[in-house]
């Protein structure tokens, strides 16, 4: 098992900045392409340039973990301990020229995250955790921990949503909980939770491990969770890449019934 240290979570944000540099010069074209691949999803040239930096970085830094990236193979078979990268998260974002793309890394051991980064190239922000460390957030060489978030419901209660994939079902339980909410690209709903700038992120409809991993370990730190429709924590497992319905919660005790409207 791999020690969670602070070297290994310094290696790491690294990774996530050097991929986030390439990620920006190619943002900065006016000229760059974009594919669509096999599940209509885009793809850009960013896209890969991420992928293929980290993934060599990390095979560098731990050659006996397995990579699962959105960009990479799938990974066969019982494994337990794997990293899960999301190499440019938000490439829709990135296309409309937006800025809330993230580049996302986590590590899973035992089909749980244990550690999180998530970089924000066009702010240079990194948010960052190890389970049992804490979170924390790093912007131009100052540190600001992550505290604790209470699990005290605001009134109204304020939602992170998606801002490229909002559909009726979290449109109809936002208003059955009367809420009010917040959109953002990428895994920025999930840092907004570590924030206490929401109190929930509900997703109906598909999104893959390395979505939420990276933010899910930060969350962890943070007192909060990811939960599924049974109330159980989202696991990590690489035979089943795409995640069921879930909502973030930004503590853990934080609960909305939301059952009533799936």
């Amino acid at each position: 098992m791999i020690e969670l240290d602070q070297t290994l979570l310094d290696h790491v944000k690294i990774i996530a900045e050097e991929a986030g540099q390439a990620i920006l010069q190619i943002y900065q074209q006016d000229d760059f392409e974009v594919q669509t691949k096999s599940d209509q999803s885009p793809l850009t040239q960013a896209d890969l340039a991420s992928h293929h930096i980290i993934s060599k970085a990390l095979k560098k830094l731990t050659p006996e973990i397995p990579i699962l990236s959105e960009e990479g193979e799938e990974l066969e078979g019982d494994v337990v301990t794997f990293w899960c990268v999301d190499p440019l998260d938000g490439t829709k974002e990135f296309i409309k020229g937006n800025g809330e793309f993230t580049v996302n890394i986590a590590l899973i051991e035992n089909h749980q995250p244990v550690l999180g980064v998530i970089h924000i190239p066009v702010t240079n922000e990194t948010f960052l955790a190890t389970k049992g460390a804490g979170a924390k957030k790093i912007k131009d060489r100052e540190t600001q921990p992550l505290l604790k978030q209470q699990n005290e419901t605001r009134q109204p209660p304020i939602f992170a949503v998606s801002r490229s994939h909002l559909n009726q079902q979290t449109k109809d339980f936002i208003q059955h909980h009367q809420g009010e909410t917040v959109a953002a690209g990428s895994s920025l709903k999930l840092t907004m939770l570590a924030k206490g700038l929401a109190d929930a992120y509900p997703r109906f409809g598909p999104t893959s491990l390395w979505d939420m991993a990276a933010g899910h370990a930060i969350l962890k730190e943070t007192g909060g969770e990811i939960y599924t429709l049974d109330d159980q924590s989202l696991v990590y497992n690489v035979s089943k890449i795409l995640n069921p319905d879930l909502i973030a919660v930004r503590n853990k005790n934080i609960k909305f019934n939301w059952k009533e409207k799936t």
